[in-house]
């Protein structure tokens, strides 16, 4: 019998081992949310022991965001040619090792290595997990699998950062770091345990043994097996991996250049929020631990916003929500800088503004999935991210010299919040197919 694996798993209804399969995205990338943030749980500590001005701390903050850069653009592509399974693994190794190092950095340099190294396993692991997520679901699902996937960054700085109040009190910004070395650590043993190969990944690539790996797989999932894999052609290549320069194809540019606009612009916006929050509520006059719920609360209403459009895209186009969710996380990012100094009225405008932000940031995965084919995924996924991630390290930065220039907090919030706004613009211009991808 000749059967296409891929189609199984695209059209028949998704078992429940799929279903943990996607499951453990989810707790991969909330762990990822906890690991980017723990340097904005920090921050306040960091900057009185060392006696560092707003700049520098900026600085410092968006190191490992420049290294979740060159990771996703460099091991994206990885993920497409050597498997997602071995790819995820060697990046929790990598976030494990930059997690406990971060602990004994000793000043501003140390720090901003550590950082970095803890951002190339962040980076390379979206990217990856995105392509998991997708090959892991039916057509049906698919846009359910990948937005409840990027649910889980919220849902882990939510919980990670209540952890992180709690260790504030009790203890120094080390911590922080040192919880985060644990929680990833544990995640290796699930990976090794419950995370197959994409099926995708080896019909396209055609390691050896493929015929025997698609089987173990399929029958892992609970699926049937097959007696043969489709022709070479059928595979779009063979053993051929995807590359950068596909994704600039008449068939791909205009996806490319649009969906890597829109996610570099909403993401500035995004991280001058999450990168910020901390620091600004203790320069008000709250305690480093007060600060740290407002940003428990920001992620609280980012882990509402996701799961609510998760829950839409299985009735409305995935496109329309996103230009919605950019749209409205540009008010409320104007509106939280013009909030009073007042506790109560910070954590609701901070839930507000993160149930927005993070709802336009689930939704542009999914389009992530939707818009690249799977031999070239994760490559495309990586790119968008590597490339996007310029806007995540641009707005702490932005927004750190923005202040010592003397700008106040309205006014830094208003040129911030135009980044949603490009990013709206840049998904309205796009053409986009909402049924799924194989």
């Amino acid at each position: 019998m000749t059967e296409d694996p891929r189609a199984i798993l695209a059209l028949e209804r998704m078992t429940p081992r799929q279903a943990i399969a996607v499951g453990l995205c989810v707790l991969l990338v909330a762990l990822d949310g906890f690991d980017v943030l723990a340097i904005s749980f920090a921050s306040p500590g960091i900057a009185k022991e060392w006696g560092i001005d707003r700049a520098a701390l900026g600085i410092v903050m968006s190191m490992e965001i420049l290294g979740m850069a060159l990771g996703s653009l460099a091991l994206g592509n990885v993920a497409d040619r050597i498997g997602r399974r071995p790819t995820v693994l060697g990046c929790l190794i990598v976030m494990t090792a930059g997690m406990f190092l971060a602990s004994t950095a000793r000043g501003v340099g140390s720090m901003s290595v550590f950082r970095f190294m803890t951002g190339l396993g962040i980076g390379g692991m979206l990217a990856a997990i995105n392509a998991v997520a997708a090959e892991c679901a039916n057509n049906r699902r698919r846009n359910l699998a990948v937005t409840l996937m990027a649910t889980g960054y919220p849902l882990g700085a939510v919980f990670g950062g209540m952890i992180a109040t709690r260790l504030l009190v009790g203890g120094d910004w080390r911590s922080v770091f040192m919880f985060g070395t644990f929680a990833t650590g544990v995640c290796i043993p699930l990976v090794l345990w419950l995370m197959p190969e994409s099926v995708s990944y080896l019909v396209e690539r055609r390691p050896a043994k493929a015929l025997a790996r698609v089987n173990s797989t399929l029958r892992r999932l609970g699926h049937r097996s097959v007696g043969s894999l489709p022709p070479a052609s059928a595979a779009t290549g063979g053993a051929r991996a995807g590359s950068f320069t596909e994704l600039f194809s008449p068939q791909l540019a205009r996806a490319t250049i649009l969906l890597t606009l829109a996610y570099f612009a909403h993401i500035m916006t995004f991280y001058f929020i999450l990168k910020w929050i901390p620091k600004i509520v203790v320069d008000m006059g709250f305690e480093p631990a007060s600060a740290g719920s407002v940003l428990v609360w920001a992620n609280v209403g980012g882990a509402s916003g996701a799961l609510l459009f998760s829950l839409l895209t299985q009735r409305i186009g995935v496109r329309r929500l996103v230009i919605g969710a950019l749209a409205l996380t540009a008010v409320m990012v104007v509106f939280f800088g013009r909030s009073a100094s007042e506790l109560t009225q910070l954590s609701i405008l901070a839930a507000g503004t993160g149930f927005f932000c993070n709802a336009g940031i689930v939704g542009l995965y999914a389009m992530f999935a939707q818009s690249f084919p799977a031999k070239i995924r994760a490559s495309g996924t990586g790119f968008v991210i590597g490339v996007g991630r310029g806007g995540a390290a641009l707005g702490p930065i932005a927004a750190g010299f923005l202040f010592v220039a003397g700008s106040t907090l309205p006014v830094v919030a208003a040129i911030m919040a135009l980044g949603s706004l490009i990013g709206a613009a840049a998904i309205l211009l796009m053409r986009y197919e909402e049924a799924g991808v194989a």
